[in-house]
């Protein structure tokens, strides 16, 4: 008995020395770092499958052009990649993420690690910085993926290394501080929750001014101005490049919410995307069949894609049924545009334009009719759409974003290529255009035994 009473004091005495409040402050922070642990590994790897993503589009472009160029095209992929992570990681992230003022960051260059998180307040939570550099690095360099796809099959080599560095370091962060590194669309509260305008358009932009300065490519247009079909030369590898596609777009969009838990709002955010691009491809092709009288493949690709563009920036602002709204009038769009594009003589060879510029901007104006008041109170990001009720309010600050951003890059990207085309040349000699970019540029073909006999038929041919 006296053993019992002795082992209560004791246990009393323990509770006043060490109060319960202690063992809840440890059991708190085990769970902050659970928690931020948790969170870090979740942005890690969805920044990975958005890397991944290159994959998808070294396979689609390819696929997209003819032979004698599909080895440039994959190649280039690796090249601009590498381009960009140098060039976001020297001045890049800083410029778009570093405190600064409303246009541009002025901190964070030549990011040195985690110690360098004061000069980042726009991306500070418990994801460590590096871990966030490589999360908005991965999307730096779809949006540079996007703008060298328009240059396609007659752009030099040197052209992807020099606009690359400039596109990377002055055009992309600009437009990402305005909207997420806490510039003056973010201050106004634009609504792009994972790049409909940031990533898509603005590299869309600058695809357009690329293909309009390098002009159509050989044998496009006929004397009448009418356009002549350039299919790709693999049909199958576009189809798996957009299925690679498909799944690292999950490290896109859901990846935006930097986390695994809030219960589990990732998972409605990655609902939304995948239904939306199903939506796309179904309205593509149905309306590819109905205007063409053949359900078109490729057509079906670009109304997959443009859906993901759409949705991109309201994937987390708009209700299921809006998210199937926003990417079957996606799919549709893209497949006139694209048509009223080759007619008007604009040579894109993956309609670059079409898929992530004007899908881009759909996008960014759906979530100013559609956003719904109960996951604006989620995100605390804007107001309702007009379809709520809202007003034009959010719609209005939708549109002046993409505008602005439109603006901006068309301008400043016009500036640096023009200057490019009159002092070291952007095109090819027809010369090297006829022969293909993989021998003038890199002296061999992607398919080697397959160009030989074609070169060595031509040949016969000609003799004959």
């Amino acid at each position: 008995m006296k053993k019992k009473w002795l082992s209560l004091m004791i246990g009393s005495l323990a509770l006043v020395a060490f109060p319960a409040s202690a063992f809840a402050s440890d059991a708190g922070a085990s769970t902050l770092e659970l928690t931020g642990g948790l969170n870090a590994l979740f942005v890690f790897l969805a920044a990975l499958l958005v890397f991944f993503m290159q994959a998808g589009f070294a396979l689609l472009e390819a696929g997209s052009v003819r032979m004698k160029n599909a080895g440039h095209v994959a190649g280039k992929t690796f090249l601009t990649f590498g381009i960009a992570i140098l060039a976001f990681w020297t001045f890049g992230f800083g410029l778009g993420f570093g405190n600064g003022n409303s246009f541009f960051g002025t901190e964070g260059f030549f990011l040195s690690g985690d110690s360098m998180v004061g000069s980042f307040d726009s991306v500070a939570g418990d994801v460590p910085l590096t871990i966030m550099f490589l999360f908005h690095l991965s999307f730096a360099a779809v949006s540079l993926a996007i703008a060298s796809g328009g240059m396609a099959e007659r752009a030099k080599l040197s052209v992807y290394i020099v606009f690359g560095l400039l596109f990377t370091i002055i055009i992309y962060p600009v437009v990402a501080h305005w909207v997420w590194g806490g510039g003056w669309l973010h201050a106004m509260g634009m609504q792009d929750f994972a790049g409909s305008t940031v990533v898509h358009l603005t590299g869309a932009t600058a695809a357009l001014v690329a293909t309009i300065l390098l002009k159509p490519r050989l044998g496009k247009y006929n004397k009448d101005g009418k356009p002549n079909s350039i299919p790709g030369h693999n049909q199958v590898f576009s189809i798996l490049g957009v299925f690679i596609i498909w799944i690292g777009w999950f490290g896109f969009n859901p990846g935006s919410t930097l986390s695994a838990l809030m219960d589990g709002f990732f998972g409605f955010v990655a609902m939304n995307t995948n239904i939306a691009a199903a939506a796309g491809a179904v309205a593509a092709l149905l309306v590819s069949w109905a205007v063409l009288g053949k359900a078109d493949i490729p057509s079906m690709l670009n109304g997959i894609l443009a859906a993901f563009v759409a949705i991109t920036g309201a994937c987390a602002f708009v209700e299921p049924w809006a998210a199937i709204v926003i990417g079957a009038v996606a799919g549709i769009i893209t497949f006139f545009t694209a048509q009223w594009f080759d007619r008007k003589g604009i040579d894109d060879p993956i309609y670059a334009f079409s898929v992530h510029g004007v899908a881009g901007m759909w996008g960014a104006v759906s979530t100013g009719l559609f956003a719904s008041p109960r996951l604006v109170e989620i995100t605390e990001v804007g107001k309702a759409g007009l379809f709520y009720g809202g007003g034009f309010g959010q719609l209005g600050v939708q549109i002046l974003g993409l505008v602005g951003a439109f603006a901006f890059v068309l301008v400043i990207s016009f500036i640096i290529l023009y200057l490019m085309k009159i002092t070291m040349g952007i095109r090819v000699t027809e010369e090297e255009e006829l022969m293909g970019l993989d021998i003038s540029e890199h002296g061999t073909y992607g398919y080697p035994e397959q160009m030989k006999l074609l070169t060595e038929s031509e040949g016969k041919s000609a003799k004959a």
